[in-house]
């Protein structure tokens, strides 16, 4: 068995899994996947019931598990139930939940809605090259990563708005003075981690796009970590409600984000499940509880 592994977030719920060289596929833990779709304060008795259960009916379902050693939140390896891809989507079938199909529409990547073809876009970013590194931190970027994300979704996608929004009561920068505001932002020193946190949170307000701002300035700032830092935001690390009143407060006061960031920086900047589980959380971060 390779020790590949691989991390994902759904809506906040760590899902493990584990390469199996030999038979080409991914093993994925169970408990986790118990966890994510009934959100069980106990996964592992949820998953003790269930197994009885469909024992008792005769699903072969219990007799594909294999046990694997997957590490958990105290750094150590336990051996855990694992499935293939294909019998995690037959357990969730008969896990009763709101959430099983919004779950296999993003375990199998197959969410139609905007927000998951955007997310499948983003997922793929990173292999784009798309930004110039002598662009990275300009206003160019960012309307070429929210242009390559949302292409083909929205008819704006990487335009500048025209119009004046606001969102849960706060009122971004007034559509008339958005052009000279962001040629201001875009000349803002970038060196430091506090003069690129200083720009992110300016670049926030500004709210350049009818839609989609947080998930694109996220993936822009995180540019600008790896070019003038070597590194970048591990966004796992940081809580969504955390995150969104920090957000709420820089406006004023931008002293608790710059913590969360701080915190949450790592030098793994060429990792892509690193990546793969930013854009997880970025999209959490917009859901609607």
């Amino acid at each position: 068995m390779n020790h590949k592994l691989s991390i994902r977030f759904f809506n906040d719920h760590e899902v493990r899994a584990i390469w199996d060289e030999e038979k080409s596929q991914w093993w994925f833990s169970v408990l986790d996947i118990v966890g994510a779709i009934t959100e069980s304060p106990n996964p592992r008795k949820y998953w003790s019931v269930l197994k009885t259960r469909l024992k008792k009916n005769g699903n072969e379902l219990t007799t594909r598990c294999s046990q694997l050693k997957l590490t958990a939140s105290d750094g150590k390896k336990y051996a855990t139930d694992c499935l293939s891809q294909d019998d995690i989507q037959e357990l969730a079938k008969v896990m009763p939940s709101k959430k099983t199909q919004i779950f296999l529409d993003w375990f199998t990547y197959s969410d139609n809605s905007i927000d998951g073809q955007s997310r499948k876009k983003a997922y793929t970013f990173i292999e784009s090259n798309l930004v110039a590194d002598s662009d990275v931190g300009t206003l160019k970027a960012l309307q070429q990563i929210h242009a390559y994300i949302f292409g083909g979704l929205y008819d704006f996608a990487g335009k500048i708005r025209t119009k004046t929004i606001s969102k849960g009561g706060t009122m971004f920068c007034l559509a008339e003075y958005l052009q000279d505001n962001l040629k201001k932002i875009e000349q803002m020193p970038q060196n430091t981690f506090d003069e690129i946190v200083s720009k992110y949170v300016e670049m926030n307000i500004a709210h350049p796009f009818m839609e989609g701002n947080g998930r694109s300035t996220r993936i822009w700032l995180d540019l600008i970590f790896k070019k003038s830092l070597k590194k970048c935001v591990d966004w796992s690390q940081i809580d969504k409600n955390d995150y969104l009143n920090a957000m709420q407060k820089s406006i004023v006061d931008d002293t608790e984000i710059r913590s969360l960031l701080r915190n949450a920086l790592t030098d793994k900047i060429d990792d892509r499940e690193l990546f793969m589980k930013g854009i997880d959380y970025s999209y959490y971060y917009e859901q609607n509880d």
